[in-house]
């Protein structure tokens, strides 16, 4: 009989395959680039993949992550359709490639791309594959050219854009962006206010940083911020803290689990997030992810 780990495994090498296909040849011709306004001169831009930001001026455009490489000419057309100005500046808020696959495309239209140490790193060496293959190093034209350890911060079209990072979280090399005079967080991966959250442990992250990449979003938010998640609706600091409050339950929950001794699979079969599951949109098997992440994270430091 096949069991749990086997199927887990099994799923993970198809999420692999189906990233790796998404960004070295999947057909997206049918995915279209839709903007949101946010304010007069910031957008968002949805596509297949992380959320972007636009912030545009006389300056040039300030953006925020890039999505598929097979998309790169779509959202620069989208982009053409705000302003004229050429894109000055691309950060990446992690190392996934539905964040960073359009790097180097976008470097070579002159962009300039910034990201922590990390997340460089990170990308020049990245981890093995599900199959244990060796991963494929970004080329170097797909290397931020600007990193930076705790915070940067720039001054582009009459505002103020913070690089803040945030340690161990989603991965060890996120970035939250915050845009003080439109009271406008962005958050990659860290916070999405669709699906369970997602721990990539192989890529540095953690769930205590998790919890305080969260808090930290918190603290700097008013009642009225524009919170801008990697994946999903805009939200606002409501619904971070009730997202840091499920997590909270969650590992409590676990911990006691682990505490009595319980394998893995029985901590995902004690189904330690049913009350939940109606209130996670496009839930999925997402849920049982983060239970094993949960758990594989709390394993490690008993």
């Amino acid at each position: 009989m096949t069991s749990v780990r086997q199927l887990l495994a099994a799923a993970l090498v198809l999420a692999g395959a189906t990233a790796a296909a998404a960004q070295g040849g999947q057909d997206l011709s049918q995915v279209q680039i839709k903007p949101t306004k946010v304010t007069d001169k910031f957008y968002t831009l949805e596509g297949q993949g992380g959320m972007i930001g636009v912030l545009f001026g006389p300056d040039g455009v300030f953006m925020v992550d890039t999505q598929f490489a097979p998309l790169s000419d779509k959202i620069a057309a989208a982009i053409k359709q705000l302003t004229p100005q050429p894109i000055k500046f691309v950060v990446n808020t992690h190392v996934h490639g539905d964040h960073t696959g359009g790097n180097e495309n976008f470097a070579k239209m002159g962009a300039t791309l910034l990201s922590r140490e990390e997340l460089r790193f990170r990308l020049a060496h990245p981890n093995p594959g599900a199959n244990g293959q060796p991963g494929t190093p970004a080329p170097a034209a797909a290397l931020p050219k600007q990193t930076y350890r705790d915070r940067l911060t720039l001054f582009m079209n009459g505002e103020e854009v913070q690089l803040v990072a945030v340690p161990r979280a989603h991965t060890d090399g996120d970035t939250m962006v915050v845009f003080p005079g439109l009271d406008v967080i962005m958050t990659g991966d860290f916070y999405r206010s669709i699906q369970y959250p997602n721990i990539d442990r192989a890529n540095g992250g953690s769930l205590q940083g998790l919890l305080d990449g969260l808090g930290d979003v918190i603290g700097r938010a008013g009642p009225n911020t524009k919170i801008i998640p990697g994946h999903g609706p805009t939200v606002t600091r409501a619904a971070v803290a009730s997202n840091r409050d499920m997590i909270l339950t969650v590992r409590e929950r676990i911990a006691k689990l682990v505490d009595a001794g319980r394998s893995e699979d029985e901590v995902v079969a004690a189904k330690v997030l049913a009350d939940f599951d109606s209130k996670v949109e496009q839930a999925g098997t997402t849920g049982d992810r983060f239970v094993r992440q949960v758990y594989a994270d709390l394993k490690a430091t008993r």
